[in-house]
């Protein structure tokens, strides 16, 4: 296995925008109805990370 890769603007990306989401769910419009699909939203884009994140490091696709 290949040492892990660094965090690219990608991973920022995903961090900022679930940042942005809990904001967006928590203060600005605390609904609990909006709060699941911020949360649906979140494990979303967390899975679609973490494929992107694990193939990048198993294959070693540094761009």
């Amino acid at each position: 296995m290949s040492e892990r890769p660094t965090l690219d603007t990608l991973d920022y990306a995903a961090g900022v925008s679930v940042i942005a989401l809990l904001v967006l769910g928590y203060v600005i419009y605390p609904d609990t109805v909006f709060q699941y699909g911020i949360w649906l939203a979140i494990f979303v884009i967390w899975m679609a990370w973490f494929v992107y994140y694990g193939t990048k490091w198993m294959y070693g696709l540094e761009s």
